[in-house]
């Protein structure tokens, strides 16, 4: 396979991780945003959040560069169950729950108001950001041992039984496991960061695709490739295990919740999406392996791969690189972008623990 190992650190340096002064602007919109919350249930006299937890790409440190800085926060919000009390005494429905969050964060300031989805209340900022907020009640209960206990519940259609800090050291622990090195993140933080860059590359695939947490979990249990040195290596065998693993079935498990699942059933649209998409980027790829690959044609391979330019710009950029003007039009034709397009699939589920 033709080297690409600094090629693609280049491109995860450059153009996908989120850099420090991203992640600082959103954690201080994350930050107003809790103190706006707060002050609004104090206002309308209704109970003080337990905590505050961060989850998600921002705290896994997964989250990609967007053009159009369509950035997610996804911070949790904790109330204990003996707080979420109806008029009547009864337990607050997970509906009521998220409606009392939407109303205490709603500002005439916004341009769109805050909207109570399935699993989350989302606010919206003029800059692209939104913060997700997924609703949680902690309930305490006695082991066999007469030990406390705390459990967590998400509301979402109902309230559900949820594990958010579970994820989050699911993850760490995995990236500080399977990884091959210890710098820049590590490496299986990487592979996941450039394949949701991957599945982000396109506007028209962003609704239809495999949702960020789906990637992640499939790559962590089933698909990550690692390989020291081997950026490229890592990143086309983690695919070509991805749409293997998509081949046999469809389902995606929880990573922490037993008996729950973050796709739709067994013919899941998203990942069947992502199994269309990743099969078409390993075809694109194949030239990688041809005997007479150059720099050039495997530059801009993974330029086609992740729609942008950034690849043959380095070579461009290189002095004495023995440009050849090889005929590469293999590699264009039938571009991604004129290829016909399905209809959208609107279905949710499975982004929060």
């Amino acid at each position: 396979m033709h080297n690409s190992h600094n090629d693609i650190l280049a491109y995860h340096d450059k153009k996908v991780t989120l850099h420090e002064s991203g992640r600082r602007e959103m954690r201080e919109r994350r930050d107003t945003n809790r103190q706006r919350l707060k002050d609004g249930l104090r206002n309308e006299e209704e109970p003080t959040p337990s905590e505050f937890r961060s989850q998600g790409s921002y705290v896994h440190r997964t989250m990609v560069q967007q053009p159009n800085r369509d950035y997610d926060i996804d911070d949790g919000v904790y109330f204990w169950k003996e707080d979420l009390k109806g008029p009547n005494g009864g337990d607050k429905s997970p509906l009521d729950t998220k409606k009392m969050v939407r109303t205490a964060l709603h500002n005439d300031r916004f341009n769109s108001e805050p909207e109570v989805r399935s699993n989350c209340v989302r606010v919206y900022y003029e800059a692209g950001y939104h913060v997700d907020i997924p609703v949680y009640r902690k309930i305490k209960t006695k082991n066999y041992w007469g030990e406390e206990e705390v459990h967590f519940e998400i509301a979402g259609t109902e309230w559900k039984k949820s594990d958010p800090e579970g994820v989050t050291n699911w993850f760490n622990n995995a990236n500080q496991r399977l990884s091959p090195d210890s710098t820049n993140g590590r490496q299986l933080r990487r592979q996941v960061r450039l394949i949701k860059a991957f599945a982000r590359s396109r506007e028209s695939w962003q609704s239809r695709i495999a949702s960020g947490f789906m990637i992640t979990t499939l790559i962590v249990e089933e698909s990550y490739y690692g390989k020291l040195d081997r950026e490229d290596e890592a990143l086309y065998y983690t695919m070509v295990h991805m749409r293997d693993r998509l081949n046999r079935y469809l389902e995606i498990a929880h990573p922490t919740v037993n008996g729950e699942y973050l796709t739709s059933g067994p013919t899941d649209g998203r990942c069947k999406f992502l199994r269309e998409k990743l099969d078409w980027a390993i075809t694109v790829l194949q030239v990688l392996f041809d005997s007479n690959c150059t720099r050039e044609k495997a530059l801009k391979a993974w330029d086609k791969v992740f729609d942008t330019s950034f690849f043959i710009g380095l070579y461009d950029d290189e002095p004495d690189n023995g440009k050849s003007g090889e005929d590469i039009s293999i590699l264009v034709k039938g571009s991604e972008h004129a290829a016909g397009q399905n209809p959208v699939d609107k279905r949710g589920g499975g982004r929060f623990a």
